[in-house]
């Protein structure tokens, strides 16, 4: 078994990440953390799905870009390949994640998003 990465990482998941504190560190360095942590569900997905469907310099890159429009479009990807994971695994799919994931976004909550891809993606990988 692979060793767990990051901060408050489980040895019982590789991509299991502790949400309170992720969130904490999120909110205490004004949201730098949070680039972090979305490389790490980005690695995460990346290799769950088996092909490389998210670049975090793409990412960064096209959503200072386009002001943040690209990261809209990122929320949505993110939340249909959690979904398509989960369906691939034969686990219960959070119908309406991606819509949720742009939602919260576009409200100014987009770390809320992150707190729901953590926790799903917790839920795959234990």
């Amino acid at each position: 078994m692979s060793q767990p990465i990051g901060p408050g990482a489980s040895r019982r998941s590789r991509y299991y990440a502790n949400i309170p504190l992720y969130l904490i560190l999120t909110l205490v360095t004004f949201f730098i953390f949070d680039l972090y942590w979305n490389y790490r569900q980005m690695v995460a997905c990346n290799e769950l799905l088996g092909r490389s469907e998210f670049s975090w310099t793409t990412w960064i890159l096209l959503s200072i870009l386009t002001c943040g429009i690209y990261h809209l479009f990122y929320q949505y990807k993110m939340g249909a390949a959690i979904n398509e994971i989960q369906h691939q695994r034969g686990l219960l799919v959070m119908d309406g994640l991606p819509v949720l994931s742009v939602v919260s976004a576009l409200l100014g909550f987009g770390v809320l998003a992150d707190c729901i891809h953590q926790h799903e993606i917790n839920k795959i990988d234990a």
